[in-house]
């Protein structure tokens, strides 16, 4: 883009997208990761694995945000200029006005969905300033509910023609003249040249110690399930999700962690989120929270799962099974009808679809029920609105969704923290896409945490509910313990 170009944008345009492409059939996004990442700043490194298990177009890389933000109940925190200011504000007013006030850019067509924005995550607790009739867990509460930080440069990886896009977002208002806002942004995509180009040294130290401790008392997880089944036929609710925390210490870098959960577990999310106080957001989750892409809202629920088949009759009858299972069905239903009634809150009236209804979709070890619900975003509200009448999940919680949060806060010992809340990000055009925490951990002090939950509904079985929370915390456990002898040191590249 050349000046006479950047001035006519700005006639109608706050946020001006400067770009530039540059070859990358040399380099592989964990390795451009490590060149720009700097420790002591938050940097993110987001990929995805779509259908047949093929790395998806884009991979995203963002380092150093302009802006942090926090949460610890309503208490906000804002980081900005080296410097901290702290209000008593809902996170969710702050963001809707936020991103009403300052998100609108028009995108090229050559340019990937996401060009820079929000990133973060928004953890389970903050239900308690969604629902006030829920109280939020205090036991066991991490440092903050939510952490987003506010990145206008960044590098989207290109898979399918192999190139690296260099992406400045430069907000005009900020700057004394066009020309000096210009000439920030050229000069911002020159340092990330800069970066990717310098040599480095990496180490692979990660190392685990073999501590795993859980809450999971089988006998007394297995009476929970008896309790929920109870008021089940009371009808205080019609099914809930129960999870069970495990704990493990490390030392070193965390990298591998990720490395080995995107080769052990690929997924339609992958995320490396490090943020200022080295605390980590690592997983692999296969399950949108909600998505918003010029208001068109998008849930895509899961509910009902196999493994996969070793042989392709194996794979069949499992298949079948799956599609016959009623508990599993019955699951799937009530969540649906969940994610039909929240898009309805924030749609257009008569518009919310469902577009897909219990198709299985196969992953690398399990296949899956899916659903796709769609609608239309009502003028009055925007993304954060649409994110707010969705979370938490009910695929992690329950329905009806508020009684099924009140009987967790009842039966599980310790706050959720990342858990069934969100990762994600809102870009400068005001899109959002989200995806649910599972299959995620939150690493700090040294100290790794993941949780696994189980769907319990009236005629579920307490053995087999113990066997599903083993199952999904496997998958950590193997990322765990693959990332020790992940051997490949990375240096001067």
């Amino acid at each position: 883009m050349n000046f006479d170009e950047f001035k006519s944008l700005a006639t109608k345009n706050s946020i001006i997208t400067l770009y530039e492409t540059i070859t990358a059939d040399l380099i592989t996004p964990v390795l451009a990761y490590l060149k720009v990442r700097e420790y002591g700043k938050m940097s993110f490194l987001f990929e995805s694995v779509e259908g047949s298990m093929k790395l998806a177009r884009y991979s995203f890389i963002g380092c150093g945000p302009e802006k942090i933000i926090s949460n610890k109940d309503s208490k906000l925190s804002i980081i900005e200029n080296n410097s901290e200011t702290t209000l008593e504000k809902n996170l969710f007013t702050y963001l809707r006005e936020f991103v009403s006030e300052n998100f609108k850019s028009d995108l090229s067509n050559d340019l990937p969905d996401f060009c820079g924005g929000l990133v973060g995550f928004i953890g389970y607790e903050n239900i308690g300033i969604i629902e006030p009739t829920v109280q939020a867990s205090t036991t066991d509460r991490h440092e903050y509910d939510s952490c987003l930080g506010l990145f206008n440069t960044i590098l989207a990886f290109d898979h399918y023609k192999h190139k690296i896009i260099l992406i400045t977002n430069v907000k005009i208002h900020d700057y004394p003249s066009l020309e000096n806002a210009f000439q920030s942004g050229k000069e911002n995509l020159s340092e990330l040249k800069i970066k990717l180009n310098k040599s480095i040294e990496h180490i692979s130290d990660f190392k685990l110690i073999k501590n795993e401790e859980s809450n999971f008392d089988f006998q007394l997880f297995k009476q929970k399930v008896n309790m929920c089944k109870h008021h089940i036929e009371e009808g205080d609710i019609f099914q809930i999700v129960l999870s069970e925390k495990f704990v493990s210490k490390y030392e070193g870098d965390l990298i591998n962690v990720y490395r080995a959960l995107r080769i052990i577990n690929p997924s339609p999310y992958m995320y490396f989120i490090e943020y200022p106080n080295q605390s980590y957001v690592i997983g692999t989750s296969p399950e949108d929270l909600v998505k918003v892409k010029k208001k068109k809202v998008t849930l895509l629920p899961i509910a009902g799962t196999r493994r996969r088949g070793s042989t392709i009759q194996e794979e069949t009858r499992l298949e079948t099974e799956l599609l016959n299972d009623q508990k599993e069905i019955a699951e799937h239903t009530m969540l649906l009808d969940l994610g039909r009634n929240d898009l309805g809150r924030v749609c257009k009236y008569d518009s919310v679809k469902v577009i897909k209804k219990m198709e299985v979709i196969k992953y690398s070890h399990v296949m899956h029920l899916v659903s796709k619900i769609e609608g239309e975003l009502d003028d009055n509200y925007n993304s954060i609105d649409a994110f707010q009448a969705c979370f938490p999940a009910g695929t992690v919680t329950g329905a009806p969704k508020i009684e099924a949060m009140k009987l967790i806060n009842k039966f599980e010992e310790t706050s959720r923290n990342i858990y069934a809340g969100a990762v994600g990000y809102i870009d400068f055009a005001g899109n959002l896409d989200t995806c649910i925490a599972i299959r995620t951990i939150f690493a700090t002090n040294n100290q790794i945490t993941w949780q696994a939950g189980a769907g319990i509904v009236a005629d579920s079985i307490p053995e087999n509910e113990v066997l599903e929370i083993k199952n999904k915390a496997a998958v950590i456990i193997s990322a765990l313990n693959y990332a020790e002898v992940i051997d490949e040191d990375i240096s001067n590249r």
